[in-house]
């Protein structure tokens, strides 16, 4: 086993800079790397290169003051917003969204998401179940995970599954693993540490000596290894493990200093303390990581996860939505103009959302409380019909009025848009049964 380590120090996020690189042991959301390319060569590869990306806003956002506003309701559940006309005629939205509001054709809003459990968790955005319940031994597998089984590797040099999100101090925001499936379909964490020990940031002397330490190691690491594999010792997906390591493909698509800065510029600045506390927590917005996204998924990446920000708004609901949904606006309307100008839309799907929606009324405190009964999402790509809204609630946004659409369809449509038939489709989990992905099987048909 090979261990690098760096030198000690601290970023701005609190988070030391100390960190390894271990081939064989090679932590990639807790599996050997090996063990994550073998799996991946068992299950194949798909024909095409489709791919999600999955925007997790923890702690429910509030869906009165985005994407289903009530302007006619009492001022004790309208709130402080008004709605914008958008491109698309009858549709509004809020006032904070400008940028997704002039692109509106190009999204389609669901204002009647139904089935959420009410736990601040993010196992039903990411797996599409509940926690607890008759969930098989192990738990359910993340979408992510799902397709790193059923699909395999794109390109043997990158991770068919990879998340971006921040480690959240309330854990269970946290991206779900793999469930069933077994560490081998983990998601890979591109997390800060790892990043700048595998780029140069900095060229001073110390720093540049550091470098041509570790890359001699490295190099002496890897003429062992070679002859190790020449004679036998060393296992096909081992090889591959030091070709994952080898390989700058997916290092250059997490380097936005690569990225044409006016496409970086698009996307907005980066707040990592953009409520006061986020960097301490982990509840950053940061519309930086949308682009590192459509960079992971035309390098190869089949599901990109990520978290923004933190929408548990008990208390100043407003004076928070003021500064965060902006940030949420110009960088997602960024990800789905690049998109389009790249000729992905209908190979990437984007899905924004969060575990649940808010209360109607406004608390004393000028917040919204937690209000599983209904909710919305957003969407875009996957050659989808947009330019639409799916369901409606009722007058005060309590409860899905028409068109109650299940989170569990949410799902089937991602995986429709994948290429994955989830009526048929079943994977099998320790005991050798097979688990269908979700119970309710029917995609959103007016989307597809």
């Amino acid at each position: 086993m090979l261990r690098i380590e760096g030198n000690a120090g601290r970023f701005c996020d609190g988070v030391s800079r100390r960190s390894f690189l271990q081939i064989g042991g090679l932590a990639l959301g807790g599996a050997a790397l090996p063990q994550i390319l073998q799996a991946q060569q068992q299950s194949g590869k798909g024909s095409q290169h489709k791919a999600v990306i999955m925007i997790f806003l923890a702690g429910g956002p509030p869906h009165q003051d985005m994407l289903d506003l009530k302007p006619d309701a009492p001022v004790e559940v309208r709130g402080e917003f008004d709605p914008i006309a958008t491109s698309v005629p009858g549709i509004q939205i809020s006032e904070l969204m400008p940028r997704i509001a002039g692109m509106m054709d190009k999204f389609a809003i669901i204002r009647s998401l139904v089935g959420a459990q009410g736990g601040h968790n993010s196992i039903q955005c990411t797996t599409g179940h509940p926690a607890g319940g008759n969930a098989p031994q192990g738990g359910w597998p993340a979408i992510g995970s799902s397709l790193s089984k059923l699909a395999g590797p794109v390109d043997p040099s990158v991770p068919p599954y990879l998340d971006l999100s921040h480690q959240m101090a309330h854990d269970p925001w946290n991206q779900k693993g793999p469930g069933f499936l077994g560490t081998a379909h983990a998601p890979v964490r591109a997390d800060g540490e790892s990043i700048q020990n595998m780029r140069l940031s900095e060229a001073d002397s110390d720093r540049l000596h550091s470098r041509a330490n570790l890359l001699g190691r490295l190099d002496r690491f890897r003429r062992a290894a070679d002859a190790q594999l020449d004679a036998g010792q060393l296992d096909t997906f081992t090889a591959q493990a030091l070709g994952v390591l080898s390989s700058s493909r997916l290092v250059d698509a997490l380097d936005l200093e690569r990225e044409d800065p006016a496409v970086r510029a698009r996307y907005g600045q980066d707040d990592p303390d953009v409520l006061g506390y986020s960097h301490d927590k982990g509840y950053q917005a940061m519309p930086s990581r949308f682009l590192q996204a459509r960079r992971l998924v035309e390098a190869g990446v089949r599901c990109v996860t990520l978290s923004f920000a933190h929408f548990d708004w008990h208390g100043n609901n407003f004076g928070s939505a003021r500064k965060v949904v902006p940030l949420l606006d110009q960088g997602v309307a960024a990800l789905v103009e690049d998109l389009h100008e790249r000729g992905l839309d209908r190979d990437v799907t984007v899905l924004v959302w969060g575990e649940f929606g808010r209360t109607p009324k406004i608390n004393e405190r000028a917040g919204r409380d937690h209000w599983p009964s209904v909710h919305a999402a957003l969407m875009a790509g996957g050659g989808m019909q947009t330019g639409q809204v799916i369901g409606s609630t009722n007058r005060l946004a309590e409860v899905a009025e028409d068109r109650p659409v299940h989170m569990q369809e949410v799902f089937a449509t991602l995986y429709h848009n994948l290429g994955i038939d989830v009526a048929t489709t079943t994977i099998p989990d320790h005991n050798g049964r097979p688990q269908y992905l979700v119970d309710h099987r029917e995609p959103i048909r007016e989307l597809v």
